[in-house]
């Protein structure tokens, strides 16, 4: 799949021109981000000590899937010598066990120079010596090692090398060696469990079994953890969870893993409590714009016998049901991708169009709102109203920059936006299904082999018309296209060479199957208008209050548009007609809403 026009071809082409290159620019550069420069000095390459947060060799291999995923549309040679250089790089930084771990290997490899090495070898992971690998468990080593092996997966689509992959290889085999002989109290060092879907995916891409029981073994694993936390979702056993909880991240990461898991097993237990765990996110605890994670830091509502030494802390966490303030909200960029994640394996399991609707929400406000439109500066938290005039100072700042301290956001957010065309359409036994739509191109094989060209011409989301055109087809072309009704639009219409078409819907999706010819001229037509969309009043922080959509848009009123008016005092009338405006900002194109409003004066409060 490729996007080639309107909103999202103009998103990918920052990708191709500036996203990619300005971060590996960023992460290699040592007087910004120590990220490269450590597998650099872990490889030997370069003399120093490990700098910077445990998770930056994850977030690396964050923005190396971004280059692949951009190579795989471009075949660009120089990013792709660009790969090679860097995977020559990771290949002398990784251990010869498959262990990769800048943190540990650095400071091992040291004292292996100084010939300081212990009795039995240093850092293992079974090893006992201060700072080697699995010893901490607030450390990354998964983390690490799960995102290595799905960068390794795309690469390898991409390119057909399996330079990468056969790290990626010996990465997972570390974590199978690991996790048959390690002990429990050491198998629970699993925060942020990236490596859930990357070991998944390295079943999927190898074919080797001892991966997907692996993937089994590791939820067995979690339901042995002592004293664990609802922040690490390890309290009590996955098995036994209803409920979100906990730092959203994690939390995001491991309901889109378990997914992974289920899709290759069928365990029901597993399915059971992803759709409880989504049920209580969507309607209790996630807000309009997809974010997740409302708290900075809390406590948990769960896990208490109200004692006060029991009392678990949380961070950037899920906390209770309808617990969603708009000025503290935190919503890390991370949280909401994991949150797309987890709703695109819901989607492909089950075909039903309200995950589609929350990856879709997710991806326009509250994952795009983590980069500027210039591709080159970033937020951490994602909340839904800031304002000058707080007595206090939040965490993060009020202005996308260009370097985070804790940069994992950032190359989540490029590989993430490199790789939107992948969620335009699913296949399956009895066709095509259209998920996001935007102009692209599609060149897939249906279940029988035969292959199709199919073309998509829209200006969404600013616009609801979709035509739809094949450029290639077998001389039998009888399938189904599955149109996505998303959940805003209620008013819809397709017609087929001008014939209006009598639709009926299947779980949010409208199936067309006939025998097409490449002469059919596809049109799909929603209805798109601005809406008043109010919130459940159990959520007293929005009481009196309304967001304004477009489609799947949630729009901002911000003070840069309204003079000497005070944001506050604006009062927006029931029946207000918003009339869609085109516009113009650091070169891209999008729409704002105009209406009138009411003005009404408040006291001075203090």
């Amino acid at each position: 799949v490729s996007w080639t026009d309107g909103f999202w071809g103009e998103r990918f082409e920052v990708c191709r021109d500036t996203m990619v290159i300005n971060m590996w620019h960023v992460m290699s550069d040592p007087e910004v981000s120590h990220a490269f420069r450590n597998l650099e000095i872990a490889a030997g390459e370069a003399e120093g000590r490990h700098s910077g947060p445990p998770f930056n060799d994850g977030d690396f291999f964050k923005w190396f899937e971004s280059a692949a995923a951009v190579y795989a549309v471009t075949k660009d040679p120089k990013l792709d010598a660009l790969m090679d250089r860097i995977i020559a790089t990771i290949a002398k930084a990784q251990r010869d066990d498959g262990y990769m771990h800048t943190q540990v290997i650095i400071p091992e490899r040291r004292r292996q120079k100084e010939q300081a090495r212990q009795q039995g070898p240093v850092g293992t992971a079974v090893g006992t010596a201060k700072g080697g690998a699995f010893n901490n468990r607030l450390n990354f080593e998964t983390y690490n090692h799960g995102h290595l092996m799905t960068a390794a997966c795309v690469h390898y689509r991409a390119t057909g090398k399996r330079n990468m992959l056969d790290l990626a290889i010996k990465a997972a085999d570390f974590l199978d060696h690991f996790y048959e002989t390690a002990t429990a109290e050491l198998a629970r060092n699993a925060i942020c469990p990236s490596h859930y879907m990357g070991i998944v995916e390295m079943y999927r891409t190898t074919g080797d079994p001892k991966y997907l029981e692996l993937s089994k073994n590791l939820i067995n694993i979690r339901g042995m953890v002592e004293n664990g936390t609802d922040d690490n979702q390890d309290r009590v056993p996955f098995r036994q969870q209803k409920v979100a909880m906990g730092h959203a991240v994690r939390a995001n990461y491991l309901y889109a893993g378990v997914a992974d898991v289920y899709a290759e097993t069928g365990e029901a237990l597993l399915l059971e409590n992803l759709e409880s765990i989504w049920s209580d996110i969507v309607h209790r605890k996630m807000y309009i714009t997809g974010g997740c994670g409302a708290l900075y830091d809390g406590t948990s509502p769960d896990g208490t016998n109200y004692t006060p030494d029991s009392i678990q802390k949380v961070h950037q966490a899920y906390g209770r049901a309808y617990q969603l303030p708009n000025s503290t909200a935190h919503n890390e960029t991370c949280a909401n991708i994991g949150n797309m994640l987890f709703n695109w394996r819901m989607l492909q399991l089950n075909g039903d169009a309200k995950y589609a609707d929350v990856l879709e929400r997710t991806l326009y406000n509250s994952v795009l709102s983590g980069i500027s439109l210039g591709g080159t500066k970033y937020f951490y938290t994602n909340p839904l109203r800031l304002s000058k005039d707080f007595p206090y100072v939040l965490r993060w700042p009020k202005e996308r920059t260009e370097y985070i301290s804790c940069f994992c956001c950032p190359p989540n957010t490029v590989r993430t936006i490199c790789e939107a065309q992948n969620y335009a359409y699913s296949l399956s036994e009895e066709g095509v299904w259209l998920n996001l739509y935007g102009s692209s191109n599609l060149a897939t094989k249906l279940a029988d082999g035969s292959a199709i060209e199919l073309a998509q011409h829209s200006d969404y989301p600013w616009k609801g018309k979709v035509n739809l055109e094949f450029s290639k087809l077998p001389r039998k072309a009888e399938f189904s296209l599955f149109f996505r009704i998303p959940e805003w639009c209620d008013q819809y219409e397709l017609s087929i060479n001008g014939s209006p078409v009598d639709l009926q819907l299947e779980k949010g999706y409208a199936r067309v199957q006939r025998n097409w010819k490449k002469s059919d001229k596809i049109e799909f037509n929603m209805e798109m208008q601005a809406k008043l969309i109010e919130s459940n009043p159990l959520l007293e922080e929005t009481r009196n209050q309304v967001a304004v959509t477009w489609g799947p848009l949630v729009y901002c009123l911000e003070s840069a548009d309204l003079g000497k008016y005070e944001i506050d005092n604006i009062s927006i009338p029931s029946d207000i007609a918003f009339e869609p405006e085109m516009m113009e900002i650091d070169g891209s194109r999008l729409m704002s809403l105009k209406g009138q409003a009411w003005y009404v004066e408040q006291q001075n409060w203090e």
